[in-house]
């Protein structure tokens, strides 16, 4: 909430909180743009700092251990609330010419000692139905297609085998840079060769898997920066002289930097991940994302691609056919752009003149639980932070007029609890991973003509993440009367109950307590996407890199293979009218039940 001209913050904040909800403070925006200058950037964040002496693993670093992963008791207590049955009875479905045999632990995939370690810091107990096929597939030397619910661990899913890979390599893959210890800026600067490169649409994301990269990064010789706009190019351009293994970065600011070839070169990059894939691929981002495709000085084959999303419309499809090999796998963890059944959806109907009061109550039924309230402008995110800040809420918010001292402010604020209420417009939102956001409340549905029911998906995401439960309440008017029919299917998908107001958009066909899949357009159509041709998993044409092997390639070296499957259960048969698995004959394999369509197998496995 920004002061007014003529109120103090002792004046706007002496005033006791409702019931249940911590005081309120008063977030001075323009005091925080005159310090922009002086500011502690997130992307400025403590890395493990490598030395010269250190063999093949570092030491650890108490203080900064700390400072990634939280104390031990913290991590103890990371699972509570995680619903483990709901987890192991997620499908999952793969396609493509080779069948990936999941991992049931971490340990399973053979993975470097270091990361297993990382893992454990990090309180991962147990691989996500993404991760399980994920992680043996990227060892493997497989591009990925993974579309998965927002809050499924996709992130972690592509660090995890990425990193493993490169930490026994790192001194021979990664370029020479500067001993921290006796770094003289202007004098030791080194031209950045990442690696790796992951490209995500906002600021936010990129902040938030750079502080995963610098976790799992922990005491190995990787080095993590982060690009995004809102910072000086100078300050991001004196991280960078440091030297970077592995670069995120929104794709404005990492075109930018890809023009400036005195610091950032991709002729090392063995690795190009596209982050929330859809929003990245609408035509506001198109020449930034083929100039930062196109940048990498590489052969065909030699770069390894990923593509991950929540869903996976015809845009994103068209990539994956130019730059993924033939060989390229796909996983989808329930339909593409489906939601959980761990959020609870409640759609109430209101008018534009009663959605403030019911806010309120919702707010005070809530009782303090951390929320996020999605608008649909910038200026109705700062009017309903108005409003809430005069109710003595705490509240702030998150939009791209605000500067990004102000942005970094306001998720440091929600994160740590000062401001348990943010309201944000979609986009800004989009991929922000908090713990124990428990209610996401849609005070406007999105349009149809700006995402519909795919930036729903992404906005009720925000809460029920990866096994824990949450409630998504969305306000319907009038105005959102041509989102009403998919928004239906997609309630009945995840047997949710359907309002009286929206019954009259419930299929003739479909039966009390029937198990419901629908057709969207983010599904697949198998002979859609074939892939760029010309690579094999496991060598350099697989997306994977060169060793000195006589030019045969790399599938891992001894942390890297694709580790032991120790028993598969028999999964269940999917409906093949979605899409993705359309008509063609059956056969049951352990591990999961397979449905053949041409040359393009699917899979599923279900725990």
């Amino acid at each position: 909430m920004a002061v007014p001209e003529e109120a103090s913050v002792a004046e706007t904040g002496d005033q006791p909180a409702p019931a249940g909800w911590v005081e309120r403070t008063a977030f001075d925006y323009t005091a925080m743009a005159e310090a922009e200058t002086a500011a502690t950037w997130d992307g400025n964040a403590r890395v493990y700092q490598w030395k010269d002496e250190y063999g093949d693993v570092g030491p650890a670093f108490e203080e900064l251990e700390v400072e990634l992963f939280g104390d031990p008791e913290s991590r103890r207590d990371r699972q509570t609330g995680l619903d483990f049955s709901k987890i192991e009875q997620i499908e999952v479905i793969q396609e493509g010419p080779q069948r990936i045999e999941y991992i049931k632990t971490f340990a399973d995939a053979g993975i470097h000692p270091v990361m297993l370690k990382n893992i454990e810091l990090c309180g991962y107990e147990v691989p996500t139905p993404i991760q399980k096929f994920t992680i043996p597939a990227i060892l493997q030397g497989y591009d990925v297609i993974g579309v998965a619910q927002t809050g499924s661990g996709k992130t972690a899913a592509y660090l995890i085998p990425i990193l493993s890979k490169l930490m026994g390599k790192a001194k021979k893959l990664g370029a020479p840079r500067p001993n921290p210890a006796r770094f003289q800026e202007g004098i030791d600067n080194v031209i950045a060769e990442p690696l790796v490169v992951v490209v995500v649409p906002t600021r936010e994301l990129a902040v938030q898997i750079f502080n995963e990269a610098r976790k799992l990064c922990y005491r190995s010789m990787l080095r993590p920066c982060v690009v995004y706009g809102g910072v000086p190019v100078r300050e991001q351009s004196g991280l960078l002289s440091r030297g970077c293994d592995i670069l995120i970065g929104t794709p404005g600011r990492l075109k930018d930097f890809i023009g400036r070839p005195e610091v950032l070169s991709l002729r090392r990059l063995k690795y190009m991940i596209i982050d929330e894939a859809d929003e990245m691929l609408n035509d506001d981002w198109e020449s930034e994302l083929q100039a930062i495709l196109s940048g990498a000085e590489q052969d065909v084959g030699n770069v390894y691609y990923g593509l991950f999303s929540a869903t996976f419309p015809k845009a994103a499809r068209d990539l994956a056919k130019k730059y993924l090999c033939d060989s390229h796998v796909r996983f989808r963890v329930g339909r593409a752009g489906s939601t959980t059944e761990n959020i609870k959806q409640m759609i109430i109907e209101v008018s534009r003149e009663t959605k403030n009061e019911t806010l309120l109550t919702l707010l005070e039924e809530m009782n303090g639980v951390r929320t996020i309230i999605f608008v649909n402008s910038r200026q109705a995110a700062d009017t309903l932070d108005d409003f809430l800040f005069n109710m003595k809420l705490p509240v702030t918010s998150i939009h791209s007029d605000r500067t990004q001292v102000e942005r970094e402010a306001a998720m440091r604020a929600f994160r740590s609890g000062q401001a348990p209420i943010l309201v944000a417009t979609g986009v800004t939102a989009r991929g922000i991973d908090v713990r124990n956001v428990m209610h996401v409340i849609n005070y406007d549905l999105p349009l149809m003509e700006y995402g519909g029911i795919e930036e729903y998906t992404h906005r009720i995401g925000r809460t029920g993440r990866i096994g824990h439960r949450g409630v998504a309440t969305s306000f319907f008017t009038e105005r959102d009367e041509p989102l009403a029919s998919v928004l239906t299917r997609t309630l009945l998908e995840t047997n949710q109950d359907i309002p009286d107001f929206l019954q009259a958009y419930v299929p003739e066909n479909w039966a009390s307590g029937s198990k419901v899949k629908f057709e969207t357009e983010s599904d697949f159509d198998p002979n859609e996407v074939a892939g760029a041709g010309g690579c094999e998993a496991g060598g350099a044409e697989a997306g994977g890199w060169n060793g000195d092997d006589g030019g045969h390639g790399d599938s891992g070296d001894a942390w890297g293979g694709s580790g032991a499957n120790d028993g598969a259960a028999d999964g269940e048969a999917v409906n093949s009218g979605d899409g993705w698995n359309q008509g063609a004959s059956d056969a049951t394999a352990s591990g999961g039940t397979w449905r053949t369509e041409a040359a393009q197998p699917a899979a599923t496995g279900t725990w």
